[in-house]
């Protein structure tokens, strides 16, 4: 093949990359359930805000309603302060999950997950971590401080009194006198 037949045929490839890119982006456009762009991805989350997604390469499938991220990926979700990094992920846009998988590490508000696969359930704003072979997830929670109590100050009971017996008691008791 010669360099110009090699060019042409790069070019072309490009340019049905780019349609394509274009004909992914319709479908989701009027179901405001993804919104993808060249890199990054950025998807319309049903709890409000946008979350991006950052990676060597982005393929989606627009039969499917499914993104893939493949290689070094950085997941932003600045509305619930949720930041991740892994090696892959998969955004299922009708289910609005995204599957993690490959070293993940999330953090959100200072609390961390370390796990081979995290699925975050987008509506629910679960997380559900699986480790690897033979090891563990690793989480570390931040628990709120709880406010100290004021101290509370107790009445000192009133001095009991005892009632002075009546002046005339029975024969019987006049004795306790």
């Amino acid at each position: 093949m010669s360099w110009r037949s090699q060019f042409y045929w790069n070019r072309r490839l490009r340019r049905l990359m780019v349609a394509s890119a274009i004909a992914l982006t319709l479908p989701f456009v009027s179901s405001k359930s993804f919104w993808p762009t060249a890199l990054p991805v950025q998807a319309q989350s049903s709890g409000g805000g946008a979350i991006q997604m950052r990676a060597a390469r982005v393929e989606a499938n627009s039969n499917t309603g499914i993104v893939t991220a493949i290689g070094n990926v950085r997941i932003d979700y600045p509305n619930r302060q949720i930041f991740s990094t892994s090696a892959q992920a998969q955004y299922y846009s009708r289910e609005q999950r995204i599957v993690l998988s490959g070293n993940v590490y999330v953090d959100q508000e200072g609390n961390t997950l370390k796990a081979e696969t995290v699925t975050y359930l987008i509506t629910e704003g679960r997380f559900v971590a699986t480790p690897s072979a033979n090891n563990q997830v690793e989480a570390v929670y931040n628990l709120p401080e709880e406010p100290t109590p004021a101290p509370t100050v107790e009445a000192a009971p009133a001095p009991l009194s005892i009632p002075a017996p009546p002046p005339e008691l029975p024969d019987e008791l006049s004795s306790i006198r």
